[in-house]
């Protein structure tokens, strides 16, 4: 989505304005000696680096373009197939679930009779939906999390059977042909319509049973757990034929791109499939990767997954068994990432019990770091996880304190701020100190003319005696980008903070401001800021810096609250900060001259 780009450069814009401001007001435009254009080239050669850096990131994870929906499937295969045992490119032609779903009528698993009704099942955190068909976990409402906190009463819809915003589970068993065992076109029976935790209970247990007459049964078991998101599901096959039965089991998730209205404009994350082995780590496989490159790979102590914007589905298989990851596409429409397992021979009169577990929630680190290894990457930093992870560390141990993050997120702009205290005071005093020695350096232009080397000799040892170095200015502003954006993505992409209330009207950092108070604000400061600079020497660069106040007001209105919050407490303490340092400049200059 084009609109997206500028948003790593709004981000990363910011913090480099002032080394921006530095390179460009240390020297003025006529008489600027040439050794001094070296230096601010270096300079923007390296800002304009960064950015090329941040917007290539952006494309390698986010430059997917969605497709669109098509109401008919025809698989594409992309496992290699097995001489006897079917492989998930064998599956029949994916049937739908559920019919399309009728405006403000609860959805209908099929119109075939009440013998395919959704199971429903309510624990303290999870709504779910089962279908007969399959077993498949159609429809999940997290219900600690509201849509839009104006009506708590309105769930958030994590799995729903139909497109648009389509995210199901799969699974099944695979053999031979001729042994007819369930994929998740089978249809299931279960005891009872819905099951319900009750408050004494810490599990609940809902089983679907299939059987055919040549004596074959597998009994699906979903195990859910008091407070968690994690589901224990089992498929046993109870062989009652007279011969040994070879079979392995699948899991997949199969979804549509995602288009949440309540998403902010100008903020996008990575939605698609991702998978983790202990060989490549974290892997995201983009929608487009499963159209043109389809994923075959086998891996052990893995686990596959859906992730999208706060919150993600994911199969975990169990530790040290060999499993083949894959993506199938639907008519490059639908979406599926996967796992079967290696084939097992079950004898006659025997069972084999096929474990896995299925997790279906939000992306709280806390809690994925614990169920299996590499899950809890799927809160993605970005290239600057290494710096981004402790400032979530710090701003957990923050909120734990003052139990809001909206404070949270100012405490923390002041400690950074003070972290990076004496870099910003060496470059405010750095460009002082460079506008002071502006009349002595037109001098020496004047003195020597077009004798350069003359020149830059005089200029070095000018800078010698008076101990300045022409990019202290600049350089300290570098160290610091880094870290502006790796906060930046810790606001965006961690749950914790979604629909977090500070006070007063900002009531959900995670959107933008409803009356634009806090950019207008924001705009203000940048304005002050400006002010207590002295204008660029080139007209040209005065107006592109004066309007830069209007143009960032304008697009952070589109950013979610707790950025502006971020950006508008910086610049407050910023100006202070200024101020301060030119106050104390000034006083050293009147000492010295008197």
């Amino acid at each position: 989505m084009w609109f997206t780009a500028p948003t790593w450069l709004f981000v990363a814009y910011p913090a480099a304005i002032p080394g921006i401001r530095a390179a460009s007001t240390q020297f003025p435009k006529k008489g600027r000696p040439r050794f001094m254009d070296n230096q601010r080239l270096i300079l923007f050669l390296a800002l304009a680096a960064v950015l090329f850096l941040i917007f290539e990131a952006w494309q390698q994870d986010y430059g997917q373009v969605a497709q669109p929906v098509a109401q008919t499937e025809q698989i594409q295969s992309s496992a290699a197939p097995s001489p006897s045992v079917s492989t998930p490119a064998d599956l029949p032609d994916a049937a739908p679930i559920t019919n399309a779903e009728v405006p403000g009528a609860a959805p209908a698993m099929t119109a075939t009779g009440s013998a395919e009704r959704p199971i429903l099942v309510e624990t303290d955190v999870l709504k779910v939906e089962i279908s007969p068909r399959g077993g498949t976990i159609a429809s999940v409402w997290l219900l600690d999390y509201s849509v839009v906190p104006e009506k708590p009463e309105d769930k958030y819809r994590l799995f729903k059977p139909v497109p648009p915003n389509m995210l199901i589970s799969q699974s099944g068993l695979l053999g031979d042909k001729s042994a007819g065992l369930p994929t998740h076109e089978s249809l299931f029976q279960t005891a009872q319509p819905s099951y319900r935790m009750e408050s004494s209970a810490n599990q609940l247990d809902v089983v679907l049973t299939w059987k055919n007459e040549a004596g074959l049964e597998v009994t699906k078991t979903y195990r859910f757990s008091r407070g968690s998101y994690l589901i224990h599901a089992t498929q046993t096959l109870s062989n009652g034929s007279d011969k040994a039965i070879a079979a392995r089991e699948y899991t997949q998730l199969q979804r549509t791109p995602l288009n949440d209205p309540n998403e902010p404009r100008f903020v996008h994350t990575y939605t698609g499939g991702v998978y983790y082995s202990p060989e490549d780590k974290y892997k995201k496989v983009s929608f487009d990767d499963m159209t043109e490159s389809p994923l075959d790979k086998s891996v052990s102590d893995g686990w596959i997954a859906m992730i999208q914007h706060y919150f993600m589905a994911a199969w975990i298989p169990p530790q040290g068994v060999q499993q083949t990851f894959y993506t199938n596409t639907l008519n490059n429409s639908r979406y599926i990432i996967g796992q079967y397992s290696p084939a097992v021979s079950v004898p006659a009169g025997a069972s084999h019990t096929f474990e896995d577990r299925l997790f279906i929630g939000p992306k709280l680190q806390d809690q994925l770091a614990t169920i299996a290894p590499g899950l809890d990457l799927a809160v993605d930093y970005g290239w600057l996880t290494v710096i981004a992870q402790p400032i979530f560390w710090v701003m957990t141990w923050i909120h734990a304190l003052v139990g809001n993050w909206g404070w949270t997120i100012i405490i923390l702009t002041i400690l950074i701020k003070l972290a990076f205290y004496k870099l910003s005071e060496t470059s405010y005093r750095s460009m002082a100190n460079m506008r002071q020695l502006t009349p002595r350096l037109q001098a020496l232009k004047d003195r020597y003319g077009d004798d350069k080397q003359r020149l830059n000799q005089a200029m070095m040892e000018m800078y010698k005696t008076e101990k300045i170095n022409p990019l202290g200015g600049c350089l300290p502003i570098l160290v610091q980008i880094p870290v502006f954006i790796s906060l930046y993505w810790v606001l965006l992409d961690s749950v914790e903070m979604r629909q977090a209330p500070f006070m007063l009207w900002l009531d959900n950092l995670s959107a933008p401001d409803p009356y634009y108070i806090l950019p207008l604000i924001m705009g203000v400061s940048m304005f002050v800021q400006q002010k207590l600079n002295p204008p660029p020497p080139d007209p040209m660069q005065e107006k592109i810096m004066m309007s830069l106040p209007f143009v960032f007001t304008v697009f952070f209105a589109f950013f979610p609250s707790g950025l502006v919050l971020y950006w508008t407490v910086n610049n407050l303490l910023s100006i202070a900060q200024q101020w301060h340092i030119t106050r104390t400049i000034e006083k050293e200059s009147a000492k010295k001259r008197r």
